[in-house]
């Protein structure tokens, strides 16, 4: 199925750096090789111990921090223009013109956001490579939210540039479908510190069934911070939640630009698509951590990467965890330096509540840039 993509451009995923093998070739077959180790140096020369005040950690944004005009300015840089040419081949429509133009309301849809938000985040890896190489090359971890988990593991090394694309492509589509098979959202809440989140969407559960629905599902989806929660299931539990949430100790509700429940049971029909594409595109072991969503642990070999990113879709974004693995460390140990590259900041703001110390040498990699910059 990949191989009908016809396409080959290794410039496109080369960020030319001393990370070993950080992207492969773009579009190119490759045999199969379960539990290999990738053919590169060896785990000492991979990983080198280096000064923690210099190193960076990479974070990659998901789904819902896309805008219109994104990527404006960004075709300056090495291989972006490239990456956008692939992109308009593996997609069929030209992704250049709808994050720059347009409108809206297409790039809303999940079909379309979840590969901007991808192919824009590595655009802005290319822009922190040409301002600060450095960056890249004292990277030691990385970690995206939801889709930005792709982008993650094609900086790493782990999946290459088309290949990572074409899956991306094919799980929003498998969450379009089902997202349309039934009314569901996200919802964002913060809450007091006794709110009780679990107990909330099991009463939402209840009103649901009140209702008639059966087999309701209103869940946790995203863990962001303390306090900070995205609930997701059927729309009638969160608009339960929404009516009752001065009762059950929210501060704050509101609902997300979202098509449906994700990272939720409501997108159980999208595994298996998912899944049957991982089987056709290479998966090597990441070159630097990179931590999984699913529990916040660092992915460990290729078939953890395939495995992990299928359960992602129908279990909760543990990114509050994430960050707390990342950044933990002895007393008196200096924090690295934290890059959020892709379309907007807030990662940044979650950062900011987690870790206050390691935010501190946190900076955003803007995938808009303006004639003035």
């Amino acid at each position: 199925m990949l191989a009908s993509v016809g396409v080959r451009l290794s410039a496109a995923s080369r960020w030319k750096v001393s990370l070993v093998s950080v992207s492969r070739r773009l579009c190119t077959k490759h045999p199969e090789t379960p539990g290999s180790l990738p053919d590169s140096e060896p785990p000492q020369q991979r990983r080198p111990k280096k000064d923690p005040a210099e190193c960076s950690v990479l974070l990659f944004p998901g789904q819902g921090s896309q805008f219109v005009g994104m990527g404006r300015g960004l075709l300056q840089y090495p291989n972006v223009k490239e990456m956008f040419t692939v992109a308009q081949k593996i997609l069929g429509y030209d992704l250049l013109s709808l994050c720059l133009q347009g409108p809206e309301e297409e790039l809303q849809r999940t079909v379309h956001c979840q590969p901007a938000v991808f192919v824009t985040s590595l655009a802005a890896v290319e822009r922190l490579n040409h301002e600060n190489p450095k960056a890249i090359e004292m990277c030691v971890a990385a970690a995206g939210f939801s889709v930005g988990e792709f982008a993650a593991l094609v900086f790493s090394g782990a999946m290459n540039f088309a290949e990572a694309l074409y899956v991306v492509k094919v799980r929003a589509e498998a969450m379009q479908r089902a997202s349309e098979l039934v009314p569901s959202g996200m919802l964002s809440v913060v809450g007091k510190p006794q709110a009780q989140y679990k107990h909330a969407c099991l009463q939402a559960k209840e009103h649901c069934m009140s209702l008639g629905i059966e087999e309701p599902v209103c869940s946790v989806a995203n863990y962001l911070f303390p306090d900070g929660r995205v609930i997701a299931g059927h729309q009638q539990a969160l608009d339960f939640l929404q009516q009752n949430s001065r009762r059950l100790q929210f501060t704050r509700t509101k609902p997300l630009l979202v098509s449906g429940a994700f990272h939720t049971k409501l997108m159980e029909s999208a595994t298996e698509p998912l899944r049957e594409v991982l089987r056709q595109v290479e998966v090597r072991r990441p070159d630097i951590n990179v931590y999984s969503n699913v529990d916040g642990k660092r992915y460990m070999n290729e078939k953890h990467v395939r495995r992990q990113l299928v359960t992602q879709l129908v279990s909760p974004v543990k990114w509050e965890q994430t960050l707390h693995e990342i950044y933990e460390r002895t007393h008196g140990k200096k924090f690295p330096y934290t890059y959020e590259v892709g379309p907007g900041n807030q990662l940044g703001a979650t950062l900011q509540r987690c870790n206050m110390k390691a935010f501190k040498t946190y900076e955003h990699v803007d995938v808009a840039i303006h004639e003035e910059d």
